[in-house]
């Protein structure tokens, strides 16, 4: 449609302009069941360090858009003959106004060029990830690096507030924009597409923040791409004030989607009742008007007590509906008991009655006093499912049998339950727990809106309490508050959780302004280094694990859902990486080992530092601390075979070869190790994730 209005505005004759614009209008209010929205909406990217050259795409780059694409045909004297695609149009261009750019679904070969580094635990194999990065090429490399093994992500998507906090195709998106919802869903759904691929298929969870502008197609939107999963919104009190809105409720919170993948559960959290509290018995008898006796063939059945022990004596068999329970004639000196409630209705029994008799011969049956003046003769009640778990887990404790043979069982400690869908806690306020603790590290006026570190750092734990091995990523990292997140997390628990953030390098709308005023130009360095991953997320990623500011004084205060000071830091490290763009013939040819060895080092598990070579192509890397090895001669397997049999801490092997053969008598030497083909491994990833991701 957005095309579409595109070609109608190019139609000089104003009253068929018109009239056509009519009859498209009618037909945008036809409405379909289900989420509507322009799905192929066309999202480009600029490549900066991708040279201009004859049959690359590009666009200008001048206008801080990518308006429209081209093709070069041939350069001459720096000026490029140009190709404007989808059309027969040809044009002129300086190469000095032109950026190679990339629509999304077009193959890309990326790889990850080292910016920094910091390592606050040399003796720890830990390291955490930032890359900047258009999240789209980024999430094509980790589909690569990471399918299938990512346990959780959680993403803070923009909100389209109509505030200009987003772009499409390189544009601040404003409320103006009759297309913001479609740009919105259309820039969510390419990336929820290959995000999917990161998920474990048995056991992961995607949590979604949003607001109240965009959560109905949001979560519209998880229901087609999720269709298997479980999805439950939580909301997040996050300020207690409000923000406050003209003619409109004060906004207090946010809304949290959980995608539940496989066997993913929320984990039980809070904490409530006493110790050596008593397990919770419930009413047998159901005594709702949807459970009468009309209603089941099961569970309406006697029960004979008898009336000198009170004991269960025994267990009659279900009777039919037109049946009189007068009828029914009991053991010598027992009670007949039927679910009836105290009005006379008769209902019907918490279980069928081969369970019940589980349950009795377990002591999960309890029974109370005999009543004279009641239907129901004696008060009968049962543990469910959850105090059973519980004392067959040994979370609560059996000590003894009372007079009718009930288990008497008691929790030594506090239970736990699931937290509710409604959550709010005091150190969830974001101005207090995000932006506090943001100028705190690096001062004002670098980033607006952070959430809070607990509210993030719960809501992970919620899913991933007992994963302490957990690889959670983050595509819209922010200000870093993830990753500083499972930081605190591993810190209080013990964990081993590696975190990967992936942000661009924007600047605001105000920056970019000053800075096209004074001649700067994206890609220039002055204008880089005012970007959000160099003058935020690393900046902070690197302070919080050092334990300082930003400008080294110690932090002041400490974490206050932990008590540890944060001038402590955290014992962890962290890598910092630009993506770029390989030549593809380049890389089949062998001739970017240098430029692809980081890459390699995320797809091992990213255990310890990064290695870094000075020849182009060595013969082989083996590299125990990294857990990887690498075989670029295929005449030396052998020897490398048995260098490799002396590490056992080795896991990847990447072998370089383009006999299939080959690389599987390799394999047949090294059976126990998680063996790749290079570089068709990689080159053919970069083809196939182009497909039913646009």
């Amino acid at each position: 449609m957005a095309s579409l209005n595109d070609l109608i505005q190019k139609i000089e004759n104003p009253e068929l302009r018109a009239r056509i614009e009519e009859e498209i209008d009618k037909l945008a209010k036809q409405k379909k069941f289900g989420l509507v929205f322009e799905e192929h909406l066309p999202e480009s990217s600029f490549l900066y360090d991708i040279p201009v050259k004859k049959g690359v795409k590009v666009a200008r780059k001048t206008s801080g858009k990518i308006a429209d694409l081209y093709t070069v045909l041939k350069i001459h004297d720096g000026v490029a003959l140009c190709l404007k695609n989808g059309t027969e149009e040809t044009e002129e261009i300086a190469v000095d106004e032109l950026c190679a750019a990339a629509q999304f679904g077009d193959p890309i070969y990326p790889c990850l060029e080292s910016i920094d580094s910091v390592c606050n635990a040399p003796e720890s194999s830990l390291w955490h990830t930032l890359i900047e990065a258009d999240n789209y090429h980024a999430l094509q490399l980790l589909a690569y690096l990471y399918k299938g093994k990512v346990d959780c992500i959680y993403i803070d998507p923009p909100y389209n507030t109509g505030a200009k906090d987003w772009k499409y195709n390189n544009d601040y998106v404003d409320k103006k924009d009759l297309y913001r919802h479609s740009k919105w869903l259309s820039m969510m759904q390419k990336r929820l597409k290959l995000a999917k691929k990161l998920l474990n298929p048995n056991d992961s969870v995607l949590i979604v923040t949003i607001d109240e502008k965009e959560y109905l197609h949001l979560g519209c939107l998880l229901e087609e791409l999720f269709p298997d999963a479980r999805r439950q919104m939580l909301s997040i009190t996050m300020n207690h004030a409000g923000t406050g809105r003209k003619n409109e409720f004060a906004r207090v919170n946010e809304f949290a989607f959980y995608v539940s993948i496989g066997k993913s559960k929320i984990l039980p959290e809070y904490e409530y009742g006493e110790s050596h509290a008593s397990v919770l018995w419930d009413v047998l008898r159901r005594s709702e008007l949807c459970n009468t006796r009309d209603k089941t063939d099961t569970q309406f059945y006697p029960i004979f007590i008898d009336d000198t022990t009170g004991k269960i004596h025994s267990v009659g068999m279900p009777i039919e509906k037109d049946v009189d329970i007068n009828t029914i004639i009991p053991p010598d000196n027992c009670t007949a008991v039927f679910p009836i409630r105290d009005d006379g209705i008769q209902t019907m029994w918490g279980c069928c009655r081969e369970e019940l008799i589980r349950r009795i011969d377990k002591g999960y049956i309890r029974v109370g006093d005999k009543t004279t003046n009641k239907p129901q003769k004696y008060s009968l009640s049962y543990l469910k499912t959850g105090p059973i778990a519980d004392i067959e887990n040994g979370l609560a404790i059996v000590e003894g049998y009372a007079r009718d043979g009930s288990v008497q069982a008691y929790y030594q400690n506090k239970r736990k339950k699931n937290p509710p869908s409604v959550i709010e806690s005091p150190l969830y306020d974001a101005r207090i727990h995000g932006s506090g603790i943001i100028e705190a590290i690096i001062g004002r006026e670098r980033f607006s809106y952070p959430k809070s570190l607990y509210a993030v750092k719960d809501c992970l734990k919620f899913v991933v309490a007992n994963k302490p091995d957990a690889l959670i990523v983050d595509f819209f990292a922010g200000s870093g508050t993830t990753l500083h997140a499972v930081n605190l997390l591993n810190a209080e628990d013990g964990g081993f959780r590696r975190c990967i953030l992936v942000t661009n390098n924007e600047v605001s709308d105000a920056e970019a302004k000053e800075m096209t005023a004074k001649g700067f130009k994206p890609g220039d360095e002055e204008w880089e280094r005012l970007g959000i991953a160099r003058y935020v997320t690393w900046p902070r990623t690197v302070c919080s694990i050092e334990g300082h500011d930003v400008n080294g004084k110690p932090l002041e205060g400490v974490y206050m859902s932990s008590e540890i000071p944060m001038s402590d830091g955290f014992q962890a490290n962290a890598a910092f990486f630009k993506l770029r763009f390989l030549d593809k013939n380049r890389v089949a040819l062998g001739r970017q080992f240098k430029e692809l060895l980081s890459t390699l080092w995320l797809k091992a598990g990213a255990f310890g530092k990064c290695p870094t070579i000075k020849v182009s192509v060595p013969d082989m890397l083996i590299l125990p601390e990294n857990r990887m090895a690498i075989l670029n001669d295929e005449n030396q397997i052998m020897e490398f075979v048995q260098k490799v049999k002396q590490f056992p801490e080795i896991e990847t092997i990447f072998f370089v070869t383009d006999y299939e053969s080959v690389f599987f008598m390799l394999s047949q030497h090294l059976p126990n190790k998680t063996n790749y083909q290079l570089y068709r491994d990689y080159l053919d990833n970069f083809i196939i994730n182009t497909e039913n991701t646009i």
